[in-house]
């Protein structure tokens, strides 16, 4: 069993060149595979005490959850391959990535009925958790896989267990089934001993609490809302939602080489109809897919590679974003500099004196200048660079940087001179706020998920 499962996971790994082929629901073919469905990356110097000599990257999947989404609740797709890649030498190229492939063992518990052992319909058969799981009818694994440039792929070690399998919490039922959710979930934090890498990371997968903060509906709904009113006017449409999340803790030495600054994104992958495995969700810096990215291009945007963002360009050095909120509301002014040189740095180069690598080449992803110092919680700027802060976004993100407010007053040319952009400086803002006190201090950072019952949790 061990073999084939490794067998299985090393052939899924097979992704590099032509297999290939926040973002919430983003392009039209995503919205048919939610278990693939990549909805947030995080990246940042680990600010729990005594961490910060290690990078945190968390990845999101599977939107819109409900607590109550039962019974089979949001495992993860088996057939798919996720992944997180790092570029270290700023050639939009992976230098390291991790992948991770699922399995699911439903134990098919039965129940007796009229003499005759019926298969429950339910996930789990009773109450469990931190100590034991015998209740539970699925078994949720799955493999860590890393692979450096011109390397073979090397499966990860479990350093908790001494084996090759990591454990996933199963979702957060509720009160009843799992009675204290926040240690069963910290119960599956494992210590993971990557190839090449000298200090032990850490990993988890599992599902939290929603992180992002969005008014989701009122901005689609053609900015419904005041885009210039207070920060905390309106209600965080994804309050009472779950997400999955991929978090690894790694080791600065592991991830940088020469550079302090690392680029990363996110990719996950389904096999095609020849059985390939084939690129269908990829992210990296918040909204770009939703916002910037042109309806024609959602999912071809999803199904490349950074390298290739040169056809792209045109989205982010004529974005379209800035000419609708002048539309919408013409009391305010798009800048009128093109091409919007801001815009490129911002998303393509990094900024220049704080995480633009040499010789970058221009492509979208998250950059992280390491060498740059965390921030604890309460020091924290929640527009991050914008608010002083250079240890947040766009020098990676952290969880309470308000990512919406930050990219609305980026695009209407807060970084611009006046007169090009003499709206630049007004607060933009989607009119739901967050800020890193309202998460935990402690990876994986997102906060215990919303259990399913009782109903009053949401």
């Amino acid at each position: 069993m061990k073999r084939t499962a490794i067998a299985i996971a090393l052939a899924g790994l097979m992704v590099g060149g032509a297999a290939i082929g926040s973002s919430h629901r983003e392009a039209p073919l995503i919205t048919k595979s939610p278990k693939v469905d990549n909805t947030d990356f995080y990246m940042f110097r680990s600010y729990e005490e005594g961490r910060s000599g290690y990078v945190t990257l968390l990845a999101n999947f599977q939107p819109f959850q409900d607590p109550f989404g039962g019974p089979n609740y949001f495992l993860m797709d088996e057939e798919a391959l996720y992944a997180i890649h790092i570029d270290n030498d700023g050639d939009a190229k992976p230098d390291k990535s991790f992948y991770f492939r699922f399995f699911n063992e439903p134990r098919n518990f039965t129940i007796p009925a009229g003499g005759k052992d019926i298969p429950i319909p339910l996930s789990n058969i009773g109450q469990f958790g931190a100590d034991s799981e015998a209740n539970l009818n699925v078994n949720e694994r799955y493999l860590l896989v890393s692979k450096e440039r011109g390397d073979r792929a090397r499966v990860a070690r479990n350093m908790s267990t001494g084996g090759i399998f990591f454990h996933k919490p199963f979702d957060n039922i509720g009160n009843k089934s799992i009675p204290d959710y926040a240690e069963y979930a910290n119960d599956h934090i494992a210590t993971a001993g990557l190839h090449g890498c000298a200090g032990e990371s850490r990993v988890f997968v599992g599902q939290r609490k929603e992180g992002f903060s969005v008014n989701v509906g009122e901005v689609f709904d053609l900015i419904n809302t005041n885009p210039v009113g207070p920060r905390d006017g309106e209600e965080n449409a994804l309050a009472d939602k779950n997400v999955t999340t991929i978090a690894m803790e790694v080791p600065i030495a592991c991830l940088t080489d020469g550079s302090p600054i690392i680029g990363a994104w996110t990719t996950a992958h389904l096999p095609n109809r020849h059985g390939h495995l084939e690129q269908v969700s990829r992210l990296s810096a918040p909204l770009v897919n939703e916002v910037i990215i042109g309806l024609p291009d959602k999912d071809r945007f999803n199904g490349s590679q950074p390298k290739w963002d040169g056809k792209f360009a045109k989205y982010v050095t004529n974005p379209s974003l800035p000419e609708l909120i002048q539309a919408l509301y013409p009391s305010v002014t798009a800048p009128n500099l093109f091409p919007r040189t801001d815009l490129v740095a911002a998303f393509l180069t990094g900024i220049e004196g704080l995480n633009q690598p040499a010789n970058v080449q221009p492509a979208e992803m998250m950059r992280l200048n390491t060498s740059i110092a965390p921030v604890a919680p309460a020091e924290q700027s929640n527009l991050g660079v914008l608010g002083g802060d250079t240890a947040g976004f766009p020098n990676g993100r952290r969880p309470g940087d308000d990512v919406v407010d930050i990219e609305l007053r980026v695009a209407m040319g807060v970084l611009l001179p006046e007169d090009v952009a003499p709206s630049g400086q007004l607060p933009y803002t989607d009119g739901a706020i967050v800020s890193a006190t309202d998460f935990l201090d402690t990876f994986p950072y997102l906060n215990t998920p919303i259990p399913g019952s009782p109903s009053e949790n949401y």
